[in-house]
């Protein structure tokens, strides 16, 4: 396999579509950087230290150290920080077709965001100086997708090629609504907005959701909303008040119900737990 390594100072050409189709591209970022890949190319994230800024036509996240990222959505923008390290792999649809099936035959790269794994992890920090690497980082990321890949079988369509659109719709479903709740610009998100994103009817997106996941995408946009308050109640000192105008809820009795129903006990009440467990 042709395999290309950029390191700092960039040798990255400023527009992803001068990238070769044909070769593997690695690279080894360190410090300020922006770069935009072409269209559907997968590509897979590390940051090893800092943070890097992720934007797509529809939604904007961050990752952080500790966290990866298979990304196949579509067009991708990348900003890293000043103070970053991170590492990324990027390549045309064909290369990564033929390395997973070079592994195992009946799967594909499929879009996942997380902890990478030991696995992962580490044939990609040998990947930044070890073009050997290469060859043991497909059956780790194999392996994380394992947990992915068991939602093929559940999706409907006649032929195995319609099953995996309809997953990787639904994948980029659910991470657009995992975007948008983060930074707190979900007053948007419902049904027919995401159905339309996926060219589904609001029912047949309900259907298959349910089917797939076990959950329409209301009870997981439900879920990750109250993840979302949790996180703010437990982890930041915001007054309450900013919180319910933050997640958009009409009133901070209201916020402070739907709290109560969700968790069992008041915002205060978890505030002050946490601040107990801290010291």
């Amino acid at each position: 396999m042709t395999l290309h390594r950029y390191v700092p100072p960039f040798s990255l050409p400023p527009h992803g579509d001068a990238l070769a189709a044909d070769g593997w591209h690695v690279i080894a970022g360190r410090g300020a950087a922006t770069l935009q890949l072409p269209a559907h190319w997968p590509s897979l994230w590390m940051p090893m230290r800092g943070r890097l800024s992720m934007q797509a036509p529809d939604a904007n996240w961050t990752l952080i150290g500790g966290e990866a990222q298979l990304w196949r959505g579509g067009t991708l923008n990348v900003h890293a920080s000043h103070e970053s390290r991170w590492l990324a792999l990027v390549a045309a649809p064909a290369m990564w077709a033929r390395a997973f099936g070079d592994v195992v035959t009946e799967h594909e790269p499929l879009p996942w965001r997380g902890d990478p794994g030991e696995g992962v992890h580490d044939a990609m920090e040998r990947l930044a100086h070890d073009d050997e690497a290469l060859a043991l980082l497909f059956p780790a990321l194999i392996e994380r997708q394992r947990d992915v890949a068991a939602c093929l079988p559940r999706c409907r369509g006649r032929t195995l090629a319609h099953r995996r659109q309809a997953l990787l719709r639904l994948l980029n479903l659910r991470h657009l609504m995992l975007c948008h709740v983060d930074t707190d610009d979900d007053a948007g998100i419902d049904v027919p907005w995401l159905a339309e994103r996926a060219h589904y009817s609001a029912g047949h997106l309900i259907r298959l959701h349910r089917a797939v996941f076990g959950e329409t995408p209301s009870d997981y946009f439900t879920r990750l909303r109250q993840a979302r308050a949790w996180e703010l109640v437990r982890e930041t000192d915001m007054p309450v008040a900013t919180i319910t105008h933050r997640l958009g809820f009409e009133s901070q009795s209201a916020f402070c119900r739907a709290f109560k129903h969700a968790f069992g006990m008041t915002a205060t009440q978890a505030r002050r737990e946490a601040d107990a467990c801290a010291a």
